[in-house]
């Protein structure tokens, strides 16, 4: 009962942090105190949160090392764009929201779908192996998305995905069974959604600060919910010892493929929420170095820390626009941060410091060690 009195404070604690945060950066905009560049990262910083959660579900709470988070997050940004331009052509942007909304949820669906079918191979491996080899796929994902063209025709109801460009009409994929007459009928009236290298082009940006928050409280309520369930309960115990967990009649597979599922779910939606924010989005967006960037904010927040993702991910993401006035050397001074935040918060003397300032710590010290006391008088 304590125990769940205490989960239950924690995780109140986490959600009305990140509220007094939305309701700080409401303030601010509505008293025109936030710069333009600043304004333009609060929908990035949203996104970023999500995916440090999502990948902190699969690094921290299932112990697997997963470092093709971008690759997910790309499937989703692409999906949400195709589905956003289809309701847009079909049913226009009276409900903008609406449209949001639907093309997340298809967004994190081919993302799912997409999980499934790497991690039935990938989750055999292990540590470093399974790191390389969805770094690896993250890539593939990439490059296979960077040669990708889709055309949507007039009426919305023609869907053509070639993997060369239309206009040279060579080896193609219809997505509607059309067949080569519909390449020969193919003109202006229809309208490039994706265009290969270029990306995504012409995209409605209709993403909000007020969805990412939104989606940053459905991340914490799925996340924190499955953390604390009998599920939650299992992946945990397949991390801490494998071989115990099977003594006792556990899928290993199963439940490492669930978190594995539902934080690449989670990713993608949050990639619709950041391809719906700019006008051109194309695959050089989601490189290798993406991925690393959200495990570096999972490290610094601490690994199984759902509310250390939250701070580290909107620090980190903000503190580039923040060193903006050192003009060519913010990235400079960024990465010296970093180093100097990893090495701090690895060190006895700062943790030591950290108890003295936290009065919370504080008392749990003072509270293990009394109890410490009391078992060596016994």
């Amino acid at each position: 009962m304590k125990q769940r009195k205490k989960t239950f404070v924690n995780n109140l604690v986490t959600y009305l942090i990140v509220i007094a945060a939305y309701i700080a950066c409401q303030f601010l905009l509505k008293g025109n105190m936030m710069t333009r560049s600043l304004k333009g990262q609060l929908v990035p910083i949203c996104v970023y949160i999500v995916l440090t959660i999502s990948l902190n579900l699969t690094v921290g709470i299932s112990g697997e090392l997963s470092l093709g988070h971008a690759g997910f997050m790309s499937v989703g940004a692409f999906a949400g764009i195709v589905m956003s331009a289809w309701l847009s052509a079909r049913f226009g942007l009276e409900n903008a929201v609406v449209c949001l909304i639907l093309s997340m949820i298809v967004g994190g669906i081919f993302a799912g779908i997409m999980g499934v079918l790497i991690g039935i191979p990938v989750l055999r491996l292990r540590g470093d192996y399974l790191a390389i080899v969805t770094l690896a796929f993250g890539e593939i994902i990439r490059n296979v998305l960077n040669c990708l063209y889709i055309s949507m025709g007039p009426g919305t109801e023609k869907f053509v995905a070639s993997a060369t460009d239309p206009n040279v009409f060579t080896k193609t994929l219809a997505l509607d069974r059309v067949h080569a007459q519909l390449f020969n009928a193919m003109d202006s009236s229809w309208t490039v959604v994706v265009n290969g290298p270029a990306g995504a082009t012409g995209v409605e940006k209709i993403a909000t600060f007020g969805m990412g928050f939104a989606l940053i409280l459905f991340t914490l309520f799925v996340v924190l919910n499955l953390i604390n369930s009998r599920t939650g309960r299992a992946i945990m115990a397949t991390r801490d010892n494998r071989i115990a967990a099977e003594s006792v009649g556990i899928n290993v597979s199963k439940y490492k493929m669930i978190a594995f599922v539902t934080s690449a779910v989670l990713a993608g939606m949050a990639g619709a929420l950041y391809g719906l924010n700019y006008s051109t989005v194309p695959a050089s967006k989601f490189k290798f170095d993406t991925s690393i960037l959200i495990l570096v904010f999972v490290v610094l927040g601490g690994i199984g820390n759902i509310r250390g993702s939250v701070i580290a991910a909107a620090l980190l993401t903000i503190l580039p626009e923040l060193l903006r006035e050192f003009s060519d050397y913010r990235m400079l001074v960024y990465a010296v941060i970093l180093i100097v935040v990893m090495l701090a918060t690895n060190s006895p003397t700062v943790r030591q410091i950290l108890d003295m300032v936290n009065p919370v710590r504080k008392i749990r010290h003072m509270q293990k060690a009394k109890k410490a006391r009391g078992g060596d008088r016994a």
